[in-house]
């Protein structure tokens, strides 16, 4: 018997990027349910945010939060860390703050009403986004050719950056390919049974995890191009955000 397991990715994938809904996505989260098919959100979001959002789309398992720099199995009753925690990563961009002054805004230094005006968030929604335990979002002002060397200096310091839809996250050595891979793993050791993975993503933070993945699938984004997936065989959708998740994996798994 083989376990399949649902990795997503959450702004721009299941739920759209710019409402933030994932409604389109019920018909498929409804069916993966009955099938009991879990799905696992990972993403930059807060464990603050991730919360009220599993319960208001209905998921109870695993979750992978801030990029993911930690993973919570089954309601928070159990935690593994993989990077340092959120202040490593601001004393680090704080010495090199001087060399790119003014390119750069660290989420940590934003008020909230900075955080929506960035995000689109709501008021509650954007305090919740504040409480961050692991790595140091960076909103990107500088140019594009600024924006390289800063993400040299970054890396010669230590760091991993990786760009997501709307911030370039600073942290540790881990992506959600490994967590992808350590996850499935614990399921089959935990289940002692083969597992089968789909990876659903849109930007280029899921790129590891869509290729660690057996299924991968890219999801069309209303703002960014398809990210560039180094696997034989690759699936994108014809949709956006959770309409696209809803036509692929009811096709993919025959919903």
């Amino acid at each position: 018997m083989t376990k399949t397991l649902v990795f997503t990715d959450m702004d721009g994938t299941l739920l759209d990027h710019h409402t933030y809904s994932f409604e389109a996505a019920k018909p498929a989260l409804t069916a993966l349910e009955k099938k009991d098919i879990p799905v696992i959100p990972t993403t930059s979001k807060t464990f603050a945010e991730l919360q009220p959002l599993r319960e208001s789309i209905g998921l109870d398992g695993p979750f992978f939060k801030q990029k993911p720099s930690g993973t919570v199995w089954i309601d928070g009753y159990w935690c593994k860390a993989f990077i340092s925690n959120k202040n490593y990563w601001i004393k680090l961009l704080e010495k090199i703050g001087s060399e790119f002054d003014g390119k750069y805004k660290q989420f940590s230094k934003m008020s909230i009403q900075e955080i929506q005006e960035c995000t689109g968030l709501d008021e509650r929604s954007a305090s919740l986004a504040a409480k961050r335990q692991f790595g140091e979002p960076v909103l990107w002002l500088g140019t594009d050719e600024e924006k390289l060397r800063f993400l040299k200096v970054v890396k010669d310091r230590g760091a991993f950056p990786l760009e997501g839809g709307r911030f370039i996250h600073i942290s540790g050595n881990c992506d959600k390919g490994q967590a992808l891979k350590w996850l499935a793993n614990e399921y089959q050791k935990q289940h002692t049974t083969k597992v089968n993975t789909i990876a659903l993503g849109d930007g280029k933070n899921d790129v590891a995890m869509l290729e660690a993945a057996h299924v991968p699938i890219r999801i069309l984004s209303p703002v960014n191009p398809p990210p560039a997936v180094k696997k034989e065989e690759v699936y994108t959708s014809t949709l956006t955000g959770p309409e696209g998740w809803n036509e692929m994996l009811t096709q993919l798994l025959s919903l």
